[in-house]
């Protein structure tokens, strides 16, 4: 099957496009459920805005300092099994954060090294999860897998919100516990993936083509670098949501500043899982056809004025609406990268060029809660929200005129492998 208007039925009967995206959604679903609950559980412990921020600066630093090793090890051995043992000791981890939980700590330490092993894992994760769906299918079918693996990610950012928000009601440990058992499904999923999907990269003997090396390890950065679309659309998500790290300060938003409680910053988080899941099933649907780069470089606008009236806003609804609108023009501009990154990147270096990227992803989620946290605690929530869409719109106008060929990107098909 190659053509590109297969329906997404046809689509998933392919087994390889069927595992990798049921296993992407479980952890995804996870990893929201999860993140919810640390920054509830942190956040009622300390009662610290800084420690919000803290929790996405210590989740990326191990992404940034290991992107270079993850990166080559996913282009060079079994991605399968990088994805199942980074999923068991993710739930390992889980495990020990419940009987940390039942000991009533009184600091964030516990919480901090817990976000940092998680940041760990999930940098030899990613790669390999990402390389395997981007292998999945026929390279001219891509566009709809894409559309549809973020489908799956915009249903997770609905149910992980709700799901950790109400089990942290009934206790922190139910969270953590229903967050290791989706890990657990995760990884049973990841065992039928096909071996041929897993280990393309590889000799027919199944050893590495070549030996891991440094000059290999950078080959991601090289590839980034000489290609002007690759660079500008990782480098805006890297910028634009690094300044619009709203999303993060949700629980002293929802406390605060609306008056609400713990289910409170489930449900707004679920409103914009709500907005984004609309946006991406029409994308799956209808898969954008024509200029690409503009649509792009648009829905980063709407994503900066919508955080804007976020910070503004003193209304449960009104905020409710922004972070529809908000989520809603992320999934846009995930969806365009998701497809343009494989699309431009040579096969056997996905694993590599896919970890750089999970740096600047890293960078603009944790790296940009913890700079809200930061402005938030020192000069306050609502500036730094507001000052963050601001940014975001004024990256947006630069780019417009500094990554031209990424402006200028008509259709995918425009779009070639560099080599």
């Amino acid at each position: 099957m190659s053509k590109p208007n297969v329906s997404i039925s046809e689509l998933l009967r392919i087994p390889a496009v069927r595992w990798t995206l049921t296993t992407t959604f479980f952890w995804y679903l996870a990893a929201i459920c999860l993140g919810v609950a640390l920054g509830i559980h942190v956040y009622d412990i300390t009662g610290s805005r800084r420690d919000l921020g803290l929790l996405g600066l210590v989740e990326f630093l191990p992404t940034a300092v290991l992107a270079l090793v993850t990166g080559s090890i996913a282009d060079r051995y079994d991605r399968r099994t990088i994805a199942s043992v980074a999923l068991t000791l993710e739930a390992v981890v889980v495990g020990l954060l419940i009987l940390v939980t039942h000991t009533q700590p009184r600091t964030a330490t516990p919480f901090l090294v817990a976000a940092f092993s998680f940041g760990a894992l999930r940098a030899f994760n990613a790669p390999a999860m990402g390389s395997m769906r981007a292998a999945a299918a026929p390279i001219d079918v891509l566009p709809r897998v894409m559309a549809v693996g973020s489908a799956s990610w915009q249903f997770a950012i609905i149910g992980g919100p709700l799901l950790g928000a109400w089990s942290y009601r009934r206790s922190p440990a139910t969270a953590y516990e229903i967050a290791a058992s989706l890990m657990i499904v995760a990884l049973f999923c990841t065992r039928l993936i096909p071996t041929e999907t897993s280990r393309a990269h590889l000799r027919i003997d199944g050893k590495p083509e070549e030996q891991p090396t440094f000059r290999a390890a950078v080959q991601g950065l090289s590839t980034l670098r000489r290609n002007p679309i690759l660079l500008g659309a990782i480098a805006l998500d890297l910028f634009a949501v690094l300044f619009g790290g709203a999303v993060a300060l949700l629980p002293a938003v929802a406390k605060d500043i609306l008056g609400g409680d713990s289910f409170q910053v489930g449900l707004l988080r679920a409103a914009g899982g709500i907005g984004a899941a609309i946006v991406t099933i029409s994308l799956a649907l209808r898969p954008l056809q024509r200029s690409i780069g503009r649509w792009l470089l648009g829905a980063v606008g709407l994503f900066g004025l919508a955080t804007i009236v976020f910070g503004f806003s003193r209304s449960v609804i009104l905020s409710a609406v922004a972070l529809f609108v908000l989520s809603g023009a992320d999934s846009v501009s995930v969806f365009i990268r998701g497809t343009l990154v494989p699309l431009v990147t040579p096969p056997a270096e996905r694993g590599r060029v896919l970890a750089v990227e999970a740096v600047f992803i890293g960078a603009s989620n944790e790296l940009g809660a913890f700079e809200s946290g930061e402005v938030a605690h020192h000069f306050g929530t609502v500036p730094s929200i507001v000052s963050g869409g601001v940014l975001t719109i004024v990256v947006v106008v630069l780019w417009w005129f500094v990554f031209r060929p990424l402006r200028d990107v008509d259709r995918f098909a425009d779009v070639h492998v560099t080599s």
